[in-house]
């Protein structure tokens, strides 16, 4: 037993390492990639943007990727014109990141009228910026994705009509981090979500205390200005759609316009664009005929909004006291 030696500290090692187990390079992004929102659950589905660009859902979109998706028809005359301008004041806010490390998906449930060609119109008439794709592909690929994603609800969305459940999700699919949203939550938190929680926070923070809006209750006319209006108009130099609306500026606009038309306009546009209203066709071709949608407001909405509208135009337009005193100066 003379030529036994007590087994060094390297040869134990070297001993451990050739019992465990090989994994080549594949096997560890197999791993990798077999999560709960892996390539396994998505479906890659062929989709071409409105460029006539083919593309795969998984393999191009998604992977990796912070986004966010919701899904329209162009022919679409309420909720699908305000998802689209509160997510165009989300791609504002965010700025050129949107393109960069968040996109933008608006995926067509009508793929038969809305081929590339229609899509591309559509995005010129809201001004969407880069970053942004417009989709359309298989009615049956479309709807799988869908339900994939939680935004297909039977009974309603599988109907004869094109009536759809408001639909916006968003994600990090790297981390596997999904959640759905309003398409009228403020665009500040869905900003928010998509530039800082949905990264893990590893952002620097930019807003102050100072910069903080104080928060207070607003009237039931502010709150519907927030959650339909805003999204196409400003109010003087209020919110995100202050510079580059889609819609006219509305300071002003309860003594420019005639009281019966006003509310008429708000209950009913697109009666009055259908029966070709003088003011109502003209304000279609002044803003690239993007018509104004029907908001679904009843009568007492409606006089809360104008009430509203009023009382910030008296505001902002009446001068105030020093304003009115002589100066000395001059």
């Amino acid at each position: 037993m003379g030529w036994f030696r007590r087994p060094t500290r390297a040869h134990l090692l070297l001993l451990l390492m050739a019992c465990l187990p090989y994994w080549p390079p594949q096997a560890i992004q197999d791993v990798a990639q077999a999560t709960p929102w892996g390539r396994d659950y998505f479906p890659n589905i062929r989709l071409l943007d409105q460029e006539g660009r083919p593309v795969r859902f998984f393999d191009d979109l998604i992977e990796g990727k912070v986004v966010a998706i919701n899904f329209i028809f162009t022919g679409c005359s309420d909720s699908c014109p305000l998802e689209t301008a509160r997510l165009r004041q989300v791609q504002k806010l965010l700025g050129d990141r949107v393109g960069k490390d968040i996109f933008f998906y608006s995926i067509s449930i009508d793929p038969y009228n809305d081929t590339p060609a229609t899509l591309k119109r559509y995005g010129e008439k809201f001004g969407l910026g880069p970053g942004w794709r417009l989709l359309t592909g298989e009615p049956d690929d479309i709807e799988l994705l869908r339900r994939r994603l939680g935004l297909f609800i039977d009974g309603l969305d599988n109907g004869r009509s094109k009536d759809h459940n408001l639909s916006l999700i968003i994600g990090n699919q790297a981390t596997g981090r999904w959640m759905k949203a309003s398409p009228f939550e403020s665009p500040y938190i869905l900003a928010d979500r998509l530039g800082k929680s949905l990264h893990n926070w590893k952002l620097p923070e930019t807003a102050t205390i100072a910069q903080a809006t104080q928060i207070r209750t607003p009237s039931s006319g502010e709150q519907i200005f927030r959650t339909r209006c805003s999204s196409c108009h400003s109010l003087g130099d209020a919110g995100p759609s202050a510079s580059g609306g889609i819609g006219p500026d509305l300071l002003g606009v309860t003594r420019q316009r005639d009281a019966r038309w006003l509310v008429r306009w708000l209950k009913e546009p697109d009666r009055m664009l259908a029966e070709k209203d003088p003011l109502a066709m003209l304000l279609y071709a002044q803003y690239k005929g993007l018509a104004m949608p029907n908001l679904r407001l009843g009568d007492t909405e409606v006089a809360a909004l104008l009430a509203y509208l009023e009382e910030e135009t008296r505001r902002v337009q009446t001068p105030t006291m020093s304003s009115q005193v002589p100066s000395h100066n001059l």
